[in-house]
Parts: structure tokens; C-alpha cells; sequence
């Protein structure tokens, strides 16, 4: 009797924590980059792209028209070494009425900017937050945004490949507004390509870029339609590359690393 009595509540236990574990089509980190090198007037179009992205009608029915019509996200805002805020905690959105509420919590929220970029510290805090979603599903994706390389951390191709690792797939937006005339001592040319080499990764990874403040709502809605239904967009055009056959990297994936030290020795 004992031995039925331990095993009908291990089942209960069983059963009771499967059930815990809400099944959605995907679990979707959205990690924003509020570092200093963003102006206001960049981190006020950034904010109003999600917002405007999480109240449009196209994102809406991807999240409806997937097999379970329902995704679940949380929104981080990132910048230098420990500097990360989670704005929005593990949220499940089935529609309209729940995309909205994060929407206009995102609209309420001050605005703030912090120094340093630590994509790579990013990358692990987002990675971390998986374990406390509470939901289960086929695909994780973190989504990264960023206007500068990893200047701050550990290796950003370190941390990159242990979340591939764990099956997370690493999407990135890069920022290219200040491309054609960098502003400032860590700006870089083809962030883009920055990206495509050192942070993104995993499988159906992609990025999208945003060079024009006019065009921050369009990408940031276009990449959530593609993650939420687990697309990749059309090849882009890149410029032509050549590299020695023993490099693996295409881009110096510590520049940032390198311009900081050099402004620092500068600074001495």
C-alpha cells in the first residue's frame, strides 16, 4: 500500500510540474541596447519602433497563426558590464489584448542610457533567462539590437558560442545611423558585417539592419514577423570580402576591445 501511495504522488508531482511548463511556439528575448552612443532622439525612435511593432495587425496574426497562437517574451534593456534591466518580465501573448499591455508598458517606461557595450554580457544575461520563463517551446531566440561593437567582457565570439551552444538561436540589429559620418571614437563602418561574423548565430539566424531613423519601426516590425514564424528574409546584398583561407573571421571581432584601449592609453 505504501509502495502504491509513494508512486500515485510521485505521478502527481509529475504531472503537476508538466503542467507548469506552458507550451508556446517560442520563447523570444528582446535585448535592447541603451548604451550612451544612442543620442535621445535614437532611443526614443528604438522604444516607439517595439512599441508600434507590438500593437501592429501583421505581428499580431503571426503570433495568432502559429501552431499554438501564442509566444511568450521579455524585454531587457542592456549597456556595459552588469548593466542589465529587464523592463518587461516573461510575458505570454496570445493576441491583440496581451501584445498591447507590453506595448504600453514599454510606452510608460522612462528612458535611460548607460555606458559602455557589453554585447557579450548581454548575450549571457539573456541566455540566463530561459531558466525562468516557465514556458516550454521548439525555439529560443535572442533577439540583440546594438549601434557598436562589444567594447566591454569577455569575448563576444565566446559567449556567442556557448548560447549556440544551448540551442539558442542569436538574431541581431544592428544600427547603422551614423555609418557615413561617425560621431564618435567607437563608431565602426559595416556594423552589419560586424554582426554577421561576431554575434549572431545558431540555427535560422539572421540580421536586419536599420540605417535610416525613418526605418527603425518597418525593421523592427519585419524581424518580429520573421521570428515569430520562424523565417529567415531574402539574401542581401553585401560588399565583396577577401581573406587569407586561414582566417575564420571575417571581421576583427575585438575591435571595440581595441579602439577602447587605444582611447584610454589617449586619455592617459
Amino acid at each position: 500500500m505504501l509502495r502504491l501511495l509513494s508512486a500515485a504522488l510521485l505521478g502527481l508531482l509529475l504531472s503537476g510540474r508538466a503542467e507548469a511548463q506552458t507550451a508556446v511556439d517560442l520563447q523570444l528575448v528582446l535585448a535592447v541596447d541603451i548604451s550612451r552612443s544612442m543620442d535621445q532622439d535614437e532611443q526614443s525612435l528604438q522604444r516607439a519602433g517595439y512599441v508600434a511593432a507590438l500593437r501592429d495587425p501583421e505581428v499580431i496574426r503571426a503570433i495568432e497563426g502559429g501552431p499554438l497562437g501564442r509566444i511568450a517574451l521579455t524585454y531587457v534593456e542592456w549597456a556595459g558590464h552588469g548593466l542589465q534591466t529587464v523592463l518587461v518580465p516573461w510575458t505570454l501573448v496570445d493576441g491583440a489584448a496581451s501584445a498591447g499591455r507590453v506595448a504600453d508598458t514599454l510606452a510608460s517606461a522612462p528612458l535611460q542610457r548607460l555606458s559602455r557595450t557589453s554585447i557579450s554580457n548581454a548575450l549571457t544575461f539573456s541566455a540566463g533567462l530561459f531558466e525562468t520563463s516557465g514556458v516550454a517551446s521548439p525555439r529560443r531566440v535572442i533577439d540583440i539590437s546594438g549601434d557598436g561593437p562589444n567594447n566591454q567582457g569577455f569575448r563576444v565570439t565566446d559567449a556567442r558560442d556557448a548560447v549556440i551552444d544551448r540551442g539558442i538561436t542569436i538574431n541581431g540589429l544592428p544600427i547603422m545611423l551614423k555609418t557615413g559620418f561617425p560621431s564618435g571614437f567607437f563608431d565602426v563602418q559595416n556594423l552589419d558585417l560586424y554582426y554577421e561574423d561576431c554575434v549572431i548565430g545558431g540555427f535560422g539566424a539572421f540580421l536586419v539592419t536599420v540605417q535610416d531613423p525613418r526605418e527603425f519601426a518597418d525593421a523592427i516590425r519585419r524581424k518580429l514577423i520573421l521570428e515569430i514564424a520562424g523565417r529567415m528574409p531574402p539574401p542581401r546584398a553585401v560588399p565583396a570580402r577577401w581573406m587569407p583561407a586561414q582566417m575564420a573571421e571575417l571581421s576583427d571581432c575585438q575591435i571595440g576591445e581595441k579602439l577602447w584601449d587605444n582611447w584610454m592609453r589617449n586619455a592617459e
